[in-house]
């Protein structure tokens, strides 16, 4: 069923702000306006931002902390490493470059059955319980005495972590508006940032525990992050709400107000029907140009932020730094990508620029390899640390947005992101030989090609994704305007491939 809509029936601004968005209203959709109008005047939020603000402080805190922890917990073995983790255990170069590869298997593959899981029991009770699960495996790497007991609890950590960063995207994807949604997703990837940052110094102060209880200082790394993962999923069952809706502190009116919002912007909530939730929808997921592209570019990229994630304390220890120095050394760079990263998605949001955004960093860190690459000086190589590190890491939360905007209903939301997903974990495969054992420190000249190839690859997917969904909203624009509709009356669960549905650039 389609209508023209008439002026005097808009009743929401081009600002992205406003609760309500241009369409035509039904009888019921008046009574039911009236209605809300009504409790508004008496519960009424100070403005439409302020509702967004208050969700922020309920909901980011808690997904933010899960994602950290996430990012901390997995990498930490690379600053174990650095202090004597790997020789102690008698590991070669190989059989390192395996055990990161044991986590990535089932890291990558198993977000696409969690994220079909999260709409069947919730995300309140799925994510605080993979929190709790690989928190209890990290701490036991403490304990390990071997290269079995290792692939035991690298195998384990990749599956109970695996399927947080999909399963987190997803269920913000469900509370905030599109043009509200990048800006979200950075500050959770600000937490990767900080995690690498936050590790250098963590583990600096913590190797000194070396010998208190008999225990090496790296296995107390483990123990003491794990154990502090556990304790914090298990406060995350009662600090996670469910949906938007059964969030606290909202009135009544506002929670119809953010309903409304969400079902004007094709958003399912977490325990309404959605007849679109079959397995055709999933593999429809895996037909649609712009999710390949976006999959595409997740590869690519997932490599680069994999290799920094894990071996850039070795990378600065191969430009002449040792020990603590070299885990400190670690520390800038990330701190830099944190700003800019929550910086750069709040001009995305607010110009509903995803693609361009991941061109100009894939630029900047395509400028930093180059550096590293070509340059022989050890002041020089590491200043261009502050391009590729930010760089490479600021493409990921457009990434995800971008992705997350552009695809519906549900299912296909979630497959999608599940697919982006594993496509980024495929790429850390990558990443853990290239620089783990088949490219010699202190250069590793042939990861730095193969990343620096990676980066032109994003280059090319950004561009020939912006160029089809550009087309393929004009086109959709011309079908309406030939067919004299300017607007469907639809609500939530309307599919990226409709006519009327625009996609964001």
């Amino acid at each position: 069923m389609s209508t023209v809509i008439e002026p005097a029936e808009s009743i929401r601004s081009t600002d992205g702000d406003s609760v309500y968005e241009n369409r035509t209203e039904t009888e019921d959709d008046r009574v039911a306006l009236t209605g809300s109008l009504q409790d508004e005047r008496e519960h009424a939020p100070s403005s439409a931002s302020s509702i967004w603000a208050k969700m922020d402080l309920v909901v980011l805190p808690v997904t933010t902390m899960m994602f950290f922890l996430s990012s901390l917990d997995r990498s930490n073995i690379g600053n174990a490493r650095v202090a004597g983790f790997q020789e102690q255990l008698g590991i070669t170069d190989e059989q390192f470059s395996f055990a990161l590869t044991i986590t990535i298997i089932p890291y990558s593959f198993v977000n696409f059955p969690t994220n079909a899981l999260q709409k069947l029991i919730g995300p309140r009770l799925l994510l605080p319980s993979m929190v709790v699960l690989w928190g209890t495996v990290c701490a036991f790497q403490g304990l390990l005495r071997d290269y079995s007991g290792l692939l035991a609890c690298r195998f384990f950590l990749g599956l109970f972590e695996g399927g947080l960063l999909p399963g987190i995207v997803l269920y913000l994807s469900s509370f905030y508006p599109k043009r509200k949604l990048q800006l979200r997703i950075s500050l959770l990837f600000s937490a990767t940032s900080l995690a690498s940052a936050f590790s250098g110094l963590l583990a600096a102060a913590i190797v000194k525990m070396d010998g208190v209880g008999g225990k090496p200082g790296w296995a107390w790394l483990f123990i003491l992050e794990g154990a502090f993962t556990v304790l914090f999923g298990l406060a995350a069952y009662f600090l996670l709400p469910n949906a938007p809706t059964s969030a606290p502190f909202f009135t009544e009116a506002e929670r119809a107000l953010i309903r409304r919002a969400l079902h004007e912007d094709g958003i399912i909530l977490v325990g309404e029907q959605d007849k679109d939730y079959t397995w055709t929808e999933f593999w429809r997921a895996f037909i649609q140009p712009h999710v390949i592209l976006i999959a595409l570019s997740g590869f690519f990229n997932g490599a680069t932020v994999s290799g920094l994630a894990y071996f850039l304390p070795s990378i600065v220890t191969g430009l002449g730094y040792s020990g603590a120095e070299a885990q400190l050394m670690s520390v800038p760079p990330f701190a830099v990508t944190a700003v800019l990263s929550i910086v750069s998605s709040y001009l995305a949001d607010h110009y509903a620029r995803r693609g361009l955004t991941i061109i100009i960093f894939s630029s900047i860190t395509t400028i930093g390899l180059s550096i590293f690459l070509g340059s022989y000086a050890t002041v020089v190589r590491y200043g261009s640390l502050f391009l590729l590190v930010p760089g490479s890491y600021c493409i990921a939360p457009p990434l995800g947005a971008w992705m997350s905007n552009n695809t519906a209903p549900t299912l296909r939301r979630a497959t999608a992101l599940a697919l982006l997903s594993t496509m980024s974990n495929v790429g850390s495969i990558v990443s853990a030989w290239i620089l783990g054992t088949l490219s010699a420190p202190p250069r590793y000249t042939g990861a730095i090609s193969v990343l620096l190839a990676f980066q032109l690859g994003i280059l090319a997917c950004a561009t020939g994704n912006m160029l089809w969904l550009r087309a393929e909203n004009r086109r959709r624009e011309g079908i309406r305007a030939e067919a004299g509709v300017v607007a469907e009356v639809d609500g939530p669960g309307l599919k990226n491939d409709s006519v009327w549905y625009t996609y964001v650039l």
